[in-house]
C-alpha cells in the first residue's frame, strides 16, 4: 500500500499538469486578438456555401489555406489568393483557426477526426476547430472532447440563410461551445453574419436542428399555398406580393417564392442535404421522446424528390412533389 501511494500521487500530478497545459494553451489562443496580421485561417469545404463564406475572409485580408475534394470548386478562392492544402491535416498544421462546412456527418468525422489525415491530427495546441456543417449534436460533443484532449478548442457553428446569406454575409450562426472562444472568434463570425451563442458543445447543432424543423413546415405551407392560389385562378406572383406584408410573410417566401415561380431550382440547400438534416431531426426527436408530425410529413415529401432523382436540386424544388400530387404545374405562371 505504501508503494502505491506515490504512484497514485504521480498519476494525479500528471493529470493535473495535462489539464493545466490544455487550459493554458486555450487561454493563450484566446488572449491573442484575431487579426489578418496574426491569425492564419484554414477552410475545409468550398461548395455553394463555403466558397462565398471563405471569400469574405480573404477580402478582409486574412491569409487562407483551403482544402476541397473537388479542386475546381476551390479555383475561385485560389484566384483570390488562397493557398491549397493536400489534406485537412496539412491545412491545420498551417492554421490557427480551421473552419469546415461539408456535406454529411461522415464527412465531418473524416475531415476533422481521421487519425492520419483529419484536421485535428495536424492542429497545434491552442488551435480552434469551427464546424459549420449541419451535423449531429453528439458528433459535435465528440469533436469538442477530442479537441480538448489535445489542448485545442472546438465550436459547432451551423448556419442558416442559404446561398444568398452566404454571399451577402448575413447568415444566422448558431454557436455551441466555450463562450470565451466564441467571443474570441467574433471578428471572423462578423464577416459571415450574426453569431448567436446557444450554449455548450452540441447546442449549436440542436439550434440548427430546430431551425430546419421550422423551415421544413414553412416550405410545405408556402408551396401548398402557391398550388392553391394557382388552382383558384389567382395571379400567383400578385398573391405572393400580397401575403408578404401580412402574417404569412416569411424569410422563406422572400428567398424562394420568386425562385419557385421562375423554376429556378439551383441549390442553396441541396435536397440531398436537407433530407439528411431532417433525418437527424427525426432521430434526435425520437431520443427526446417527442412527436413532430409536421416534420415527419415534410421528410417524406423531400424523400419523394430524392426518389425521383432530384436530390441535387435546391430544396425549393419541393413544388415538384406537390405538382405531381395534384396534377398541376406552375411552370408557366411567371410573368417578367
Amino acid at each position: 500500500m505504501g508503494r502505491l501511494q506515490p504512484t497514485l500521487a504521480l498519476l494525479r500530478y500528471c493529470r493535473t499538469w495535462a489539464l493545466h497545459s490544455r487550459s493554458m494553451a486555450t487561454s493563450a489562443t484566446a488572449s491573442q486578438p484575431i487579426s489578418p496580421a496574426t491569425t492564419r485561417i484554414g477552410w475545409i469545404g468550398t461548395g455553394v456555401m463555403g466558397r462565398s463564406m471563405c471569400a469574405h475572409l480573404i477580402r478582409a485580408g486574412f491569409s487562407l489555406t483551403v482544402f476541397n475534394r473537388t479542386l475546381s470548386k476551390a479555383q475561385l478562392l485560389l484566384d483570390l489568393g488562397a493557398h491549397l492544402a493536400s489534406s485537412p491535416s496539412s491545412l491545420a498544421s498551417q492554421s490557427d483557426v480551421v473552419f469546415s462546412i461539408v456535406g454529411f456527418p461522415s464527412d465531418v468525422r473524416s475531415v476533422l477526426l481521421d487519425p492520419s489525415s483529419g484536421a485535428l491530427s495536424g492542429l497545434k495546441p491552442g488551435g480552434i476547430l469551427v464546424d459549420m456543417t449541419t451535423s449531429e449534436p453528439s458528433l459535435a460533443v465528440e469533436i469538442s472532447a477530442a479537441a480538448t484532449s489535445k489542448g485545442c478548442s472546438s465550436v459547432d457553428a451551423p448556419v442558416s440563410g442559404g446561398d444568398k446569406g452566404a454571399r451577402e454575409g448575413t447568415l444566422a450562426i448558431f454557436a455551441g461551445g466555450d463562450p470565451a472562444i466564441i467571443r474570441h472568434l467574433e471578428p471572423l463570425f462578423s464577416l459571415l453574419g450574426k453569431v448567436n451563442h446557444m450554449g455548450g458543445p452540441g447546442k449549436g447543432q440542436y439550434a440548427k436542428m430546430a431551425n430546419q424543423i421550422a423551415i421544413a413546415s414553412t416550405m410545405v405551407g408556402l408551396v401548398e399555398g402557391m398550388i392553391c392560389a394557382h388552382k383558384a385562378g389567382l395571379d400567383v406572383g400578385m398573391w405572393l406580393s400580397a401575403i408578404s406584408t401580412g402574417s404569412a410573410g416569411s424569410k422563406s417566401l422572400d428567398l424562394y417564392g420568386l425562385r419557385i415561380m421562375k423554376r429556378d431550382f439551383d441549390p442553396g440547400i441541396y435536397v440531398n442535404h436537407f433530407v439528411k438534416d431532417l433525418g437527424i431531426c427525426l432521430e434526435e426527436c425520437e431520443k427526446m421522446g417527442i412527436s413532430l408530425p409536421g416534420l415527419a410529413l415534410a421528410q417524406q415529401l423531400y424523400l419523394s424528390l430524392k426518389a425521383h432523382g432530384e436530390g441535387n436540386l435546391g430544396f425549393q424544388a419541393l413544388v415538384l412533389v406537390l405538382e405531381r400530387l395534384n396534377n398541376v404545374s406552375l411552370e408557366n405562371v411567371f410573368k417578367a
